[in-house]
């Protein structure tokens, strides 16, 4: 098992939910644009662009992430797949000193 799941969403579509929602949390703060913008180290015609299209560089997605005290709910994002029994636990854990991606 190689631990990817299927999707429904495409990269576009996860990208306006992403964006969707962070406007709602800066909104929710009582922020304009400018003001998340300057606080996350940003241009706000950078922020209106990913707040409009979801399009943004990874930098600046995080920086806004920070701004909002959110930034720690992406910790965990790319994390090791659950492990489904005990052997596929051993089997993660023996994997986990390899340094290269060959099996």
């Amino acid at each position: 098992m190689n631990g990817f799941k299927l999707s429904l969403r495409d990269p576009e579509d996860m990208a306006r939910s992403l964006a969707a929602r962070l406007r709602q949390l800066r909104l929710l703060e009582g922020w304009t644009r400018v003001t998340l913008a300057g606080r996350a180290g940003v241009s706000a015609a950078s922020l209106k662009r990913f707040e409009n299209t979801g399009k943004a560089s990874l930098a600046l997605v995080l920086k806004v992430a920070h701004a909002l005290g959110r930034l720690d709910e992406l910790e965990p994002l790319f994390g090791p797949p659950r492990a489904l029994s005990l052997a596929e636990l051993e089997r993660q854990s023996a994997r986990r000193g390899r340094k290269r991606g060959s099996k």
